[in-house]
């Protein structure tokens, strides 16, 4: 939450000439409505079974870009969806970027019903922080660097 997957994704998408898929985005246009209002109406769980029907429809596609979002790792399903025949980068930040990043955001539910964001982001992070580690191809810390510095690493980092 906050990592830059999709503004690294839309961008990496387009370096490589391949077509970008926003996990969380697909969702919405496909309910019509936003994922708070997902969250308000199904739960968090509810999400969730909508956000792994949705990764594995993208990941029958070939040859594309796909940001999700940030909790999709925590179902063991989708960690087996990003595994399969994909290379996984694992965008990872400092929790203080993290803070100042989502600081504006009124559109993350998990964030949105917390009294403490700080604190919430550094225990999502450290339950998270491993299951991306398990799937993860490359790790790039995404902390105060610059679009094109993250793309040129993700760029290295993928198998010709």
């Amino acid at each position: 939450m906050g990592s830059g997957k999709t503004s690294v994704g839309r961008r990496l998408a387009c370096v490589l000439k391949r077509d970008f898929f926003d996990s969380d985005f697909e969702i919405v246009a496909r309910t019509g409505v936003a994922i708070d209002h997902i969250f308000d109406v199904e739960g968090e769980e509810g999400f969730r079974q909508r956000e792994t029907s949705m990764l594995a429809e993208l990941c029958e596609i070939t040859n594309i870009v796909i940001a999700t979002g940030g909790g999709i790792i925590i179902k063991p399903e989708n960690r087996e969806l990003l595994k399969h025949n994909s290379f996984v980068v694992y965008l990872s930040s400092s929790i203080e970027h993290l803070v100042m990043r989502t600081a504006r955001s009124k559109s993350r539910p998990l964030l949105e019903k917390s009294t403490n964001r700080e604190k919430t982001i550094r225990e999502l992070v450290e339950k998270r922080e491993p299951l991306y580690q398990e799937v993860a191809d490359v790790v790039i810390d995404t902390t105060g660097k610059k679009l094109y510095a993250i793309i040129n690493e993700i760029k290295k980092a993928i198998p010709k």
